[in-house]
């Protein structure tokens, strides 16, 4: 969203509309196409009456993938992952726990035949014929998150004691990722809008990778287990950006920067002016804590706001975002949150 100063985002965490828009997040909020677009019009227009976001017209859109919350379950539940849904909270993938063995025998699911890429690929073809056009997409998670899934924490034993497992994990996860990305992208022009929609700020064509899990590990451990996979993605999947939700990106910036990313989310907590000099290029769209925003006054949050753009020091290139936002989180400190947005004295270009 744009409306002068600096372009923000916010988002909602699916308590906070199961709690204020009885808006239910069960299997079918993904996967039925009516309802999907259903609740997509009924989030739109709740977003413009409550803080003036987005648009007063409001009107059906054949959505394959919401725009108003994360939950990259797609990718891991091709891999066989099973996913538990619940009405007030985000999809939960149960961990498969695969030994070693099985990480050797695992072989790439065939996308169209798999659940629930077979239902979505369906469902842009009715939507298609339809509408004449489909939008929105799917988050695609993270190679690392999405390995966690099926290895489980004796994947952090294997990236020091059999590198080899991990890497071969990792490729199958990356050529997965890269596909649905790919397959989505070809039909509706977006892939990562439903990992952050603060892209829609930069370029909306941007692959988001997200590197929720990186924090866990090392610098030196990501330098050697994970980042030719990165780069083998970025390659594949221009404009590319690293989605890092950690409070430590200052301490993996010049690793990410090898990437040649165009877009960089900066975690609460991150060294700010570092990021801003390791990226001077990418749009740097710098994330407000949740649980700040849950817990503080609506001035502490511009103070946070006005803060993080003061660290950034840039004219352009700049956004900010507020992101899963819990169910009680005061309506002033978005609304501040907006205000040190639009206010910001920069130039966007």
């Amino acid at each position: 969203m744009n409306n002068g100063g600096v372009p923000f985002s916010v988002v909602f965490n699916p308590n906070w509309w199961y709690r204020n828009y009885g808006i239910s997040f069960e299997e079918s909020f993904y996967l039925d196409r009516e309802t999907r677009i259903r609740n997509d019009v009924l989030m739109r227009k709740a977003l413009w009456e409550r803080f003036g976001a987005g648009r007063s017209e409001v009107e059906p859109r054949p959505i394959i993938g919401s725009r108003h919350v994360a939950g990259g379950f797609v990718v891991p539940a091709l891999f066989g992952v099973e996913v538990r849904f619940a009405p007030g909270q985000a999809p939960w993938p149960v961990p498969r726990n695969l030994s070693r063995e099985q990480i050797g025998a695992l072989q790439k699911p065939v996308i169209e035949d798999a659940w629930p890429m077979n239902i979505l690929l369906r469902d842009m073809d009715i939507l298609e014929r339809e509408f004449g056009y489909v939008t929105g997409d799917l988050n695609t998670d993270g190679v690392l998150n999405t390995a966690l899934l099926l290895r489980g924490q004796e994947l952090f034993i294997d990236m020091l004691e059999a590198p080899e497992v991990a890497a071969r994990l990792f490729d199958i996860v990356a050529d997965v990722q890269a596909d649905v990305a790919l397959r989505v992208r070809a039909r509706t022009g977006t892939c990562s809008v439903s990992t952050n929609r603060g892209i829609l700020n930069a370029d909306p064509s941007t692959y988001l990778h997200a590197n929720c899990s990186v924090q866990m590990v090392s610098p030196g451990v990501y330098r050697r287990c994970l980042l030719r996979m990165e780069k083998v993605l970025a390659g594949q999947l221009r404009p590319y950006g690293i989605h890092h939700c950690g409070n430590n990106l200052h301490l993996f910036a010049d690793l990410y920067s090898e990437t040649g990313c165009a877009f960089i989310d900066v975690g609460w907590g991150s060294d700010v002016e570092r990021s801003s000099r390791a990226f001077p290029e990418a749009f740097l769209n710098l994330r407000l804590s949740p649980v700040r925003m849950l817990l503080e006054s609506a001035a502490e949050i511009r103070r946070d706001a006005d803060l993080l753009l003061a660290q950034a020091a840039r004219r352009t290139h700049v956004g900010i975002c507020a992101i899963n936002l819990d169910h009680g989180t005061p309506d002033a400190n978005v609304l501040a949150m907006m205000d040190a947005a639009r206010s910001a004295k920069v130039e966007q270009v």
